[in-house]
């Protein structure tokens, strides 16, 4: 949000039993109106509509409306998951170096699990809403602070908070593919995969996640550099569980015709999906509806979140984008989020609807092949990259190292090298389906190759 106040197989196994059997007791315990005859049942509320189906519906909460019962009234009513809108951010939680405070978001944390609601922690690491001893911070001090932020943080919450955003919005918007220039960017290339693993020394059985937004249309620049960040990171055993879209749409038109194609995309690199911030301009019905079809139609999408409970509590309050206007009645849009919820397939059933122009895995763009990355050996100022394509025989792949690293030597297919050596083409020569280059570092030790395209043929 702007301007708004490989993972141990342990964490996976806990967490998605506890989630289950939260989900289940919720699903119980809500409120069902009987179908004719009795021999079904319809969920009356969203959280327990998409427990039905494996998944939660929650919201970002503030703790300064915990007191607005009207407002408690409809987050106790219908949401399964909540979020601290802001109570867990870096200003909330450090005001002063190493001085933490987390009166307000142990408030909300506690409000929710006492009402068997899951928490997403959010956020333990990002550029902005910082405080001022933070933002006068650079290089391996500012490295440090943010690598004790995340651990003191996490530890604080360990085994209240199901997820984690442990980095949010980290790269730049328009068509550039980069990383946020910011001052924790600034720190090394390498910050986001030490963030990741300071939060899973602190929270080893949290799912970790990565959060931002405009990765929603699955052609643009900034999703495709976030989906190659989190092929490496899966490629090279960084502890990554989670990919979350905000999804702050500007209205009908926003909504892009290839998002659950994003979704299943990134759910087919072995990660979870959650759509987390989600409010539309002037909430029209068609767009909500298709966003929840498109959660449902991904198995791997694990719900979805609003960004706020009524108009009124919403960041973008005049442009009414939520499901429950200022007084608190359920709009048109509400009844099209629980249909489309009550309309989707439980757990173990296929899924809702075909994404569109192909099934829940659609291959990423390039069309009918995947390229992962194996890290070869390093030496003191080089080291080499296997890549194996799956899923054709003839392929072409584009890899890419982030300048000044250079690729020098390539084996086991046919080559052409960009002049100044950042961008590989490989094409399949009859020697199999796996190929590899070296790459001299030049300075720049922390970068690491990244997948841009498999196109097959």
């Amino acid at each position: 949000m702007r301007n708004k106040p490989g993972t141990p197989p342990r964490r996976r196994t806990r967490i998605a039993t506890t989630l289950s059997a939260a989900l289940g007791s919720i699903a119980v315990l809500a409120a069902i109106t009987l179908v004719t005859g009795g021999s079904a049942a319809a969920a009356t509320t969203l959280g327990a509509s998409a427990a039905e189906r494996g998944r939660y519906f929650g919201t970002a909460v503030a703790a300064s409306r915990l007191n607005d019962s009207a407002y408690t009234t409809i987050l106790n009513r219908e949401f399964n998951q909540v979020t601290p809108e802001n109570e867990m951010k870096i200003d909330a939680t450090e005001p002063q170096q190493n001085q933490f405070s987390y009166g307000n978001a142990d408030r909300i944390v506690q409000h929710a699990r006492s009402r068997g609601m899951q928490v997403r922690g959010h956020t333990l690491a990002w550029h902005s809403q910082q405080p001022g001893w933070m933002q006068n911070m650079s290089g391996s001090t500012l490295r440090q602070a943010m690598l004790n932020h995340v651990t003191q943080v996490a530890t604080h919450f360990r085994g209240q908070v199901a997820w984690w955003d442990v980095v949010n919005e980290a790269f730049a918007d328009g068509g550039s593919g980069a990383r946020r220039d910011s001052n924790l960017q600034r720190t090394g290339n390498d910050w986001i995969e030490a963030a990741f693993r300071a939060a899973d020394a602190a929270d080893p059985n949290a799912q970790l996640c990565y959060n931002d937004y405009n990765i929603d249309n699955w052609n643009d620049a900034k999703t495709q550099a976030v989906y190659r960040m989190v092929q490496d990171f899966k490629s090279r055993g960084v502890p990554i569980d989670c990919v979350g879209l905000q999804s702050h749409f500007t209205g009908g038109s926003n909504y892009p015709s290839n998002y659950r194609t994003t979704l299943s995309s990134f759910a087919a690199l072995g990660v979870d999906v959650h759509i987390t911030e989600l409010d539309i301009r002037n909430a029209p019905s068609d767009a909500y509806r298709n966003v929840v079809n498109d959660c449902l139609a991904v198995a791997r999408c694990k719900g979805i979140t609003v960004w706020g409970i009524r108009d009124s509590d919403s960041w973008r309050s005049g442009e009414s984008p939520l499901l429950f206007n200022g007084s608190g009645q359920k709009k048109p849009a509400y009844d099209a989020v629980l249909t489309a919820l009550n309309n989707g397939t439980p757990p173990g059933g296929n899924p809702t609807t075909t994404p569109p122009g192909g099934n829940p895995t659609t291959p990423p763009p390039g069309g009918g092949c995947t390229a992962s990355i194996t890290p070869g050996t390093v030496w003191g100022d080089r080291y080499n990259t296997s890549v194996t394509v799956s899923g054709a025989t003839t392929w072409t792949v584009v890899a890419a190292v982030t300048a000044p690293q250079q690729i020098t030597t390539t084996w086991s297919g046919s080559a052409s090298l960009a002049s100044n050596g950042t961008v590989l083409t490989m094409r399949s020569n009859g020697s199999g389906n796996t190929f590899g280059f070296t790459t001299m570092m030049n300075g720049n030790s922390g970068a690491r190759p990244q997948i841009r395209s498999c196109t097959a043929g």
